[in-house]
């Protein structure tokens, strides 16, 4: 019952993330200039993230990117609800580079039809650490390549991103105890 009232909530989010990703943004903010889908593609940490529904109580937050020759990432976003003990609960989807952005905007599926914005806003020239959000300044992700970040380096992007117009003081940190434990 509990599962099932998350997953309900979660397709709820996913359809209030797409609708809001379809409104036109008046400013919105600069995207990195270019992106080597190869090179981003792996298991991203997420570092700390502006609070969304889907997210309530996850820790040991990751994302795994993996090209398909098929037009698309697939997409798998993994998290434990409640606690690193906890079950782990996953979502599957697709991301399709939007031509003509230098693979710095991506539209991200994780049920047909919808599709939602996912920007790449700062990157690490190798690609240890990214910032992806929407145009909308709404939703925020820091992603490492590994489970922690140094604070300088979270600094030094926070600083980035208030300058793009975002509002860093949202921003929550994502336990990440599973990797100190050995949980994966």
């Amino acid at each position: 019952m509990n599962l099932r009232i998350h997953h309900i909530n979660f397709i709820l989010f996913l359809i209030l993330f797409t609708l809001n990703g379809c409104k036109t943004v008046e400013n919105p903010p600069r995207t990195v200039e270019k992106v080597n889908i190869e090179k981003y593609a792996g298991t991203w940490y997420e570092i700390a993230s502006f609070p969304a529904p889907f997210q309530k109580g996850c820790a040991c937050t990751t994302a795994e990117y993996i090209p398909t020759g098929n037009g698309y990432l697939k997409v798998v976003n993994k998290c434990r609800k409640g606690s690193e003990n906890e079950n782990i609960d996953k979502a599957t989807g697709k991301a399709f580079v939007v031509e003509g952005t230098g693979n710095s905007k991506l539209k991200v599926q994780f049920f047909w039809p919808f599709r939602a914005d996912y920007w790449i806003l700062a990157l690490a020239d190798d690609y240890s650490y990214a910032a992806v959000g929407s145009p909308d300044r709404e939703y925020l992700w820091l992603l490492s390549r590994q489970p922690q970040m140094e604070n300088t380096t979270r600094a030094k992007l926070e600083a980035q991103l208030k300058e793009k117009g975002f509002d860093v003081s949202r921003l929550e940190k994502t336990p990440q105890n599973c990797w100190k434990a050995g949980i994966d």
